[in-house]
């Protein structure tokens, strides 16, 4: 198999993922705005948290067998720093803002994980886009600002526009540690950061003196987040392992959209016409980086790494006698220097410097 034919079908592959991932987001927001009301935004992470945990162990037990590579020592420092970003200080912001700002505004203000995501990506991490990537980020913060500038009822004030861009913030920085270590397998490393998440939120929660809501509301929690907490960011590390934090961005930032549509139905809120400007905005940010293509001649360097894989352009090396057989599989393995031309994306093995 080429480089560009197997890289074209996992960008493929990683677009459906992220999209699927971003749907399911998506109505989380109406949804968790409406359960907020019932119980204090710590006690409501922990339980959507919670939730996600248990959805992806029963998975596991029914789906025991994996050829994945396993988590080791030298994972737990950013495993920490994800359960701390991603679950526990992420969520509560974004359910301290929903209370002051519409589910509507709320679900398109989420939009700002996309830009800061890509930012992180650039800055931190290495990753490349070009020109339409950074226009993209400009029009999907743009938007962002005008929701902040929304006056009347159904406005976006401040503090609430704030508490969902630092917990966007808080998300970018998760999106990009886990990109890193979606060479283990990524069920493992999802359930047990909702596992945490959910622990460490409903010990703070009643710590702190709050109270667990009816056992209806609980039980709402918990479907929620199975779901939108469990099996969207599940399917959400599969696609930034194959695409890059970047660009899984742009195809996460479609769940937003979804989450404003569906608070027209769940809780009958209206799209304004500022609204439409801010959601037309984000929309053109949106496409403009899904139809970003970057290809080039580029060095691979030697490097040692495990993970699962199969034997393509990338992926030529020799085995030895306790390495497992077929295919895929994981085990050590190391790259010989390489220099080809083919269209890629930020992922695992390509991530270099661009002149």
């Amino acid at each position: 198999m080429s480089p560009a034919a197997g890289i074209g079908a996992e960008s493929r592959r990683g677009a459906v993922l992220g999209l699927a991932a971003a749907a399911l987001f998506g109505v989380s927001a109406p949804l968790s705005k409406r359960l907020v009301a019932e119980a204090s935004p710590q006690i409501l992470a922990g339980l959507l948290y919670t939730g996600a945990g248990i959805g992806l162990s029963v998975a596991r037990a029914l789906r025991p067998a994996v050829v994945e590579a396993r988590l080791r020592r030298s994972d737990a420092a950013p495993l920490a720093a994800m359960i701390a970003l991603g679950g526990a200080i992420g969520p509560v912001l974004m359910l301290l803002g929903l209370r002051r700002v519409t589910a509507v505004a709320g679900s398109l203000l989420l939009n700002l994980e996309a830009p800061f995501t890509i930012l992180v990506a650039l800055v931190l991490f290495r990753e490349h886009l070009g020109r339409r990537g950074l226009l993209s980020a400009a029009l999907v913060l743009g938007g962002a600002a005008v929701l902040g500038f929304a006056p009347g009822p159904f406005r976006a004030d401040w503090p609430g526009t704030l508490c969902i861009a630092g917990a966007c913030l808080c998300w970018a920085l998760d999106n990009n540690l886990t990109q890193r270590l979606t060479v283990r397998d990524p069920l493992t490393l999802v359930r047990l950061k909702a596992l945490a998440a959910g622990t460490l939120n409903l010990a703070i929660g009643v710590g702190l003196g709050a109270r667990l809501p009816p056992a209806g509301v609980v039980l709402a929690a918990l479907a929620l987040g199975s779901v939108s907490y469990g099996l969207s960011v599940l399917l959400d590390a599969h696609a930034l392992r194959l695409v890059g934090a970047a660009r899984e961005a742009a195809y996460f930032a479609t769940g937003p959209f979804l989450g404003a549509v569906a608070s027209t139905v769940i809780l009958g809120e209206s799209i304004r016409a500022l609204d439409g400007v801010a959601m037309t905005v984000m929309a053109a940010g949106v496409a403009v980086l899904l139809r970003e293509r970057h290809s080039h001649a580029h060095t691979h360097a030697a490097t040692e790494h495990d993970h699962v894989h199969v034997h393509d352009g990338h992926h030529m090396h020799e085995h030895a006698p306790g390495d497992p057989p077929g295919e895929p599989h994981a085990h050590t393995h190391r790259h010989t220097p390489l220099v080809h031309d083919h269209a890629h994306v930020s992922d695992l093995h390509h991530r270099h410097d661009h002149s």
